[in-house]
């Protein structure tokens, strides 16, 4: 069948223009940009220079009827060329530039009701696919009014398995900013499961999915998981999640954890109200690993990786964990629950025994654990907790070409006898100190239920919303 013909008035174009390495106002245009730029006699470069000074990284110009295919063209600024890893910033600058700046293109000529986009590759098609995908997402599901919907493609001779992999990665980051968007009355445990479940379908060949009930929960005997969710009216949900993509059988799988509270009132020890309607995405660690998984099967990768995302509500009410209450966990540990609001540990304690039972390469938890992260490092980085040196080189290296940032923290047995001097049980769920170093005792918490000797806890808390000192093609909202 002949492709479909797409009117040219809802077409948009987003090239790219990089930033002299000289101190003066010169243009150095991308391939894709030059190319237009010929086509059009030299135009491009002309209106540029004459309609004020050299474009700054992040910002944006709009030219109309430039181009009889494209009514709206959007150039933008991609900083310097020469920009690669930046030993100071801890990620690869070209990269971030290129995502920012094709994000703001995007949204720009989405803002002018344009319906296709094709977007610059700017030499790295992968990184301006993230940041177009990333960049037009909108949670508006529940509007009447919603943003205009909108396709994008790569224009020109790009790498086009780049930009393949590009939007897999955005989407998958999507469906975690999605499901942590969404409000706790629509995404409950079962329909988060259920979420999850219907987007792996396609590949079923070789994912496997297991909805565990609250029945299998108690058989595991996973007594602190429960003591969470028992004070809320939603059953609980254990979500396993097997993607085998390795044809060897006999290769360890590497171990995903996420958080999954999809609603923290705080419990009996009630939260505030101001702000609360947020903790709608306290199951942003399940989101991310279970996307992961999502993004995981559709790329192909040729490696074993299971899922693990304890799902439940932390509510108020008759049947709620009071403060002073002991509950005991499934490796037979007692944890004295003194703040219900440190119920995060608590569900990821048991997750974690479970863990192990899959003789794991490595595990990798993710969660939204601690209030005392946002303080430390604020939305910049992640904070990582971890006993293996060689685990925390993997996410580094990882980190520097997402642009997801990550920061080391410290597993010092000071943090460990502050939750294991306890009163009435084997562990406290909060530390001796209560905001003292939180995060740190939190983590310390954790490992007291890991005897893998490759596992990192990341404290994604600080990261959870996206605030406006980086990650601008996010927009204001969760991050994903």
């Amino acid at each position: 069948t002949p492709p479909l013909r797409i009117p040219p008035s809802v077409l948009g174009l987003v090239l790219g223009v990089y930033e002299s390495e000289r101190e003066d106002d010169s243009l150095h245009l991308t391939e894709s940009a030059a190319g237009v730029d010929r086509v059009l006699s030299g135009k491009l470069t002309e209106l540029l220079k004459i309609s004020g000074p050299g474009l700054k990284k992040g910002k944006s110009r709009i030219f109309y009827g430039l181009h009889e295919d494209f009514p709206c063209i959007a150039v933008v600024g991609l900083g310097r060329n020469s920009l690669g890893v930046c030993g100071t910033e801890y990620w690869d600058t070209c990269k971030e530039n290129i995502r920012a700046a094709i994000a703001g293109g995007c949204r720009v000529l989405q803002n002018h009701v344009l319906t296709h986009i094709e977007v610059d590759g700017c030499n790295d098609s992968q990184s301006a696919a993230e940041g177009a995908v990333l960049g037009l997402f909108t949670y508006d599901d529940l509007k009447t009014k919603k943003k205009t919907r909108v396709t994008t493609q790569l224009h020109g001779s790009g790498c086009v398995s780049g930009w393949e992999k590009g939007v897999l990665y955005g989407e998958g980051q999507n469906l975690a900013r999605y499901l942590m968007e969404a409000p706790a009355n629509h995404v409950t445990p079962s329909v988060f499961a259920d979420t999850i479940t219907n987007r792996l379908a396609p590949y079923a060949d070789h994912v496997t999915v297991h909805k565990r009930s609250q029945e299998w929960i108690e058989e595991q005997q996973m007594g602190a998981f429960l003591s969470v969710s028992k004070g809320s009216e939603e059953p609980p949900v254990f979500l396993e999640l097997h993607y085998n993509g390795c044809p060897d059988n006999t290769q360890c799988p590497l171990l995903l954890v996420g958080k999954g509270i999809t609603f923290d009132s705080g419990g009996i020890s009630l939260k505030p109200p101001s702000g609360m309607d947020a903790m709608r995405a306290d199951m942003g660690g399940a989101a991310t690993v279970c996307s992961a998984i999502v993004t995981a099967a559709a790329l192909n990768l040729p490696i074993n990786i299971i899922g693990l995302a304890p799902l439940c509500e932390n509510m108020p009410s008759g049947k709620a964990n009071k403060p002073g209450d002991v509950v005991t966990a499934k490796n037979g540990k007692t944890i004295q629950v003194d703040n219900t609001d440190a119920e995060g540990r608590l569900i990821l304690a048991d997750a974690l025994c479970y863990a192990h039972s899959f003789n794991p390469r490595a595990i990798v938890n993710a969660a939204t654990l601690t209030g005392a992260m946002d303080v430390a490092l604020g939305s910049a980085a992640t904070g990582v907790f971890t006993n293996s040196d060689w685990l925390w080189e993997q996410l580094h290296k990882a980190s520097v070409v997402t642009g997801d940032r990550v920061w080391r923290m410290p597993l010092f047995q000071h943090y460990t006898r502050q939750v294991t001097d306890c009163q009435l049980a084997d562990l406290n769920n909060v530390g001796k100190y209560s905001r003292s170093g939180g995060a740190c005792t939190a983590a310390a918490f954790l490992r007291e239920f890991v005897t893998a000797p490759h596992w990192a806890h990341l404290d994604i808390a600080g990261v959870m919303t996206n605030k406006d000192e980086v990650t601008v093609e996010l927009l204001a909202s969760y991050s994903g």
